[in-house]
Order: structure tokens, then C-alpha cells, then sequence
């Protein structure tokens, strides 16, 4: 059983996380809390009982990246889903670097939330089972789209084309699903779903372009 810590100041919110992680097979709320010194408190005295930190970045007391660094620095065996409405790049940049598994958007369904947890048990159990040297393609689906500046990619999406439509969208002022399909050289689909992606992420935004007639055309940007 994988212990659940949520750390949340909205307790509506906070009610909302605990009854979705009961839902789903192999996992336990094991603490809940309001702020970053009680975070901070239950990490430290919990031992081996918290094996995920579900991490409000906004917080009365402090940041969740304030935790986040502190529970780095004393080397604390918990992994971090950043679950949060904060979508600015510099902050999913600087907590992929301090190791998150995950970054969920709120709000978010729980369809949403089970598909990233189910993801990061997958990695989990994958991690756990390994022994010795670990093979290329192994590595690559312990760190999904790390390398990229992303944390843990939905399935069906890989790294490289994740990262060939990032590097269009830094060139380009702006990219239809159409646009980008052709520079990354997938289907519209595909390169929709990709763009979504770094949406939910918040290194690209939605931007509605004008000038032809009928409906305008959804494109995308790099934030920031």
C-alpha cells in the first residue's frame, strides 16, 4: 500500500483529494495537513509511513516549493505530486528540477487524478522491480519527460516529439494544431493532444486567431 500525505489549506479541497485517493486500489491517506511547517513536521516524524506527497504550492506558512526544498535537503524517500492552480513556467521548471513526479492543474476531474496516480504506481512498481544496470529504454520510463522540463508524461505521448513541438513553439510566435503537426511531421490529433499537454503544464497558453472568416483559430504560445 502506497501512503498518501496531502498537504492542501483548502479544506473543501483538501476533503475533495482524500475521498479520490480512497477510491483507487493501492493507495492510503496516511496524514493531511495545512501548511508547510505542518507538512514539514509530519514528513519528519512519519518515517517510512509517507511514500507520496500530494503538494499544494501555495500555502499560509509558505510555498510547497519551500517544503519541497526542505525535504530534499535532509534526503527524505518521499516522491511529490505537485497538485496546484499555479501554472507559471519558472515554478514547473524549478520543481521538475527538485524531482516531481507529477504537476496536476486544478482544477482537475477525477478521471484526470487516477490517470496520473495509476501512472506514478506504474513507474513505482517498474523502479522497485529493477536490479543491476538498467537498459536505455528502462531508464526512459523511469524518468519519462524529464529530460524535456516535463514530469511524467500521459501515455502515449513520448519524449522526443514532446520536446521537437516545445522547441517549434519557442521559435514560433504562435502554432495552430495544424502548424505544428507539420513541423513536428504527426497528425493534427496527435499534435493537439501534445499542446494540450504543455497547457495543463504551463509552458504554452491558448490564444484565439482572427482574420479569416467564420469561427477563429485556437493556437497556442509559449508562456511566459
Amino acid at each position: 500500500m502506497i501512503g498518501v500525505l496531502i498537504v492542501e489549506d483548502d479544506p473543501l479541497t483538501l476533503e475533495l483529494h482524500e475521498a479520490y485517493v480512497e477510491r483507487i486500489d493501492g493507495f492510503e491517506t496516511v496524514g493531511s495537513c495545512t501548511g508547510a511547517r505542518a507538512a514539514l513536521n509530519a514528513l519528519t516524524a512519519a518515517g517510512s509511513a509517507i511514500d507520496l506527497v500530494l503538494l499544494d504550492m501555495t500555502l499560509p506558512d509558505g510555498s510547497g516549493l519551500d517544503v519541497l526544498r526542505r525535504a530534499r535537503s535532509l534526503d527524505l524517500p518521499v516522491d511529490v505530486i505537485a497538485v496546484t492552480s499555479v501554472r507559471d513556467v519558472d515554478t514547473v521548471r524549478r520543481m521538475a528540477t527538485l524531482g516531481v513526479t507529477q504537476y496536476l492543474v486544478k482544477p482537475f476531474t477525477f478521471a484526470v487524478f487516477r490517470e496520473r496516480m495509476e501512472q506514478y504506481r506504474s513507474r513505482r512498481e517498474h523502479s522497485r522491480a529493477l536490479e543491476g544496470a538498467a537498459s536505455q529504454a528502462e531508464i526512459d520510463a523511469l524518468i519519462g519527460g524529464a529530460s524535456t522540463g516535463t514530469i511524467g508524461l500521459p501515455k502515449g505521448l513520448t519524449a522526443t516529439t514532446l520536446n521537437e513541438i516545445t522547441q517549434a513553439l519557442t521559435r514560433a510566435v504562435e502554432l495552430s494544431a495544424s502548424e505544428t503537426a507539420e513541423a513536428a511531421g504527426v497528425s493534427r490529433v496527435t499534435a493537439r493532444r501534445y499542446l494540450e499537454h504543455l497547457t495543463e503544464l504551463g509552458v504554452a497558453v491558448r490564444a484565439a486567431r482572427y482574420g479569416k472568416p467564420g469561427r477563429p483559430e485556437t493556437v497556442y504560445r509559449r508562456a511566459g
